[in-house]
């Protein structure tokens, strides 16, 4: 059968992650969290270091958001965190800090979709629930020839379905974590390895050449262009950090002060604009350094970022600013960016 062949190849070319062979569900859902979105080899250090600091559920929810989002900090798609701060406190409160162990129970958390809690449910309690993520869809749409959008309603559906036809008798761990490796090593995206593959003979894709055309997914949606202007004033020893709003990109994360255009501008002109002359008025600064950084990438956004370097002589007069040194610093999460251009100094 095709589960027994998939869990066989599993057995010998499984990876030897942190978060397998344990059934603690905690430590299940926080690496399935991290792992939305982001690649494995970006998530182990961080999955180490998140649970050294929150190992516990209660941990976690006793923290403050703030940090929090201080420790996911590099891992992008900061909503993941709070929801996950938030589904905390929700068990904590509602469970008596014990992780619910049905799959509807665990479905209705914050940040918890069907994929997420058919993991948790296979992988921690070994229900039988089929965990249906982008390497499945990659694996069945390939092996069956299906042609449903993966991204639609009746596509979720007609996977799903298969998917739990196909788990059978199969142990529920076992059988979600085999295939979701499968997928992620063998039949991956591009340039699948089908001649290690053990059930190309059963493969419509590998049999018609269709490996490049499956699966199938909606359109994306039209990418946005923002241009960033980032102010890094600072005297002799500290710099200015504001929070970002709540409703936007880096949700209350810390940035420089942030001049925002609709459309690349030079310099010049910046330096000449209505908000500039707003925020120095009256005030001796010293222009002293400007970097373009390269285009950073959100999942609907591309982010023209350039730093422009300030020196004042007394920088309290900005009070309405987060005066802070290089060390203090390091309580505030910062988006990805503003990080890495703290590295550089």
């Amino acid at each position: 059968m095709l589960n027994s062949e998939i869990i066989n190849w599993y057995e010998s070319n499984k990876r030897d992650l942190p978060w397998r062979n344990i059934t603690n569900p905690y430590n299940i859902w926080i690496s399935e969290i991290m792992l939305q979105q982001t690649q494995v080899a970006t998530v182990i250090d961080y999955y180490h270091r998140f649970m050294s600091n929150f190992p516990t559920i209660n941990d976690l929810a006793s923290a403050t958001e703030q940090e929090v989002l201080n420790h996911w900090q590099g891992l992008g798609y900061y909503s993941r965190a709070r929801s996950l701060h938030q589904a905390a406190r929700t068990i904590v409160s509602d469970y008596d800090g014990v992780f619910p162990s049905s799959f509807d129970e665990i479905l209705k958390l914050k940040g918890i979709g069907v994929y997420t809690a058919s993991a948790i449910s296979a992988f921690a309690f070994n229900l039988p629930k089929a965990a249906v993520d982008g390497n499945v869809y990659r694996v069945l749409a390939r092996i069956f020839g299906i042609y449903e959008l993966t991204n639609s309603s009746q596509g979720k559906k007609v996977f799903q379905t298969l998917a739990n036809e196909l788990m059978d008798n199969a142990a529920p761990y076992i059988y979600n974590q085999a295939i979701i490796e499968f997928g992620a090593l063998c039949c991956t995206s591009k340039n699948p390895k089908c001649e290690d593959c053990p059930i190309q003979a059963q493969c419509f894709a590998y049999i018609n050449g269709e490996q490049s055309s499956l699966p199938v997914k909606k359109k994306k949606i039209k990418i946005r262009d923002r241009y960033f202007y980032y102010l890094y004033i600072h005297d002799e020893e500290r710099f200015l950090l504001q929070q970002r709003s709540d409703d936007d990109i880096w949700r209350k994360m810390f940035e420089f002060p942030l001049i925002e255009a609709d459309n690349k501008i030079d310099l010049v002109d910046l330096i000449d604009s209505e908000a500039w002359c707003s925020f120095f008025d009256d005030v001796t600064i010293h222009v002293k350094d400007h970097l373009v950084s390269k285009v950073h990438k959100l999942s609907h956004q591309n982010l023209h970022i350039e730093f422009i370097e300030v020196k004042v002589d007394d920088i309290s007069i900005f009070s309405s600013l987060i005066s802070v040194d290089r060390e203090s610093s390091l309580d505030y999460p910062l988006p990805k960016p503003i990080e890495l251009y703290l590295a550089r100094r």
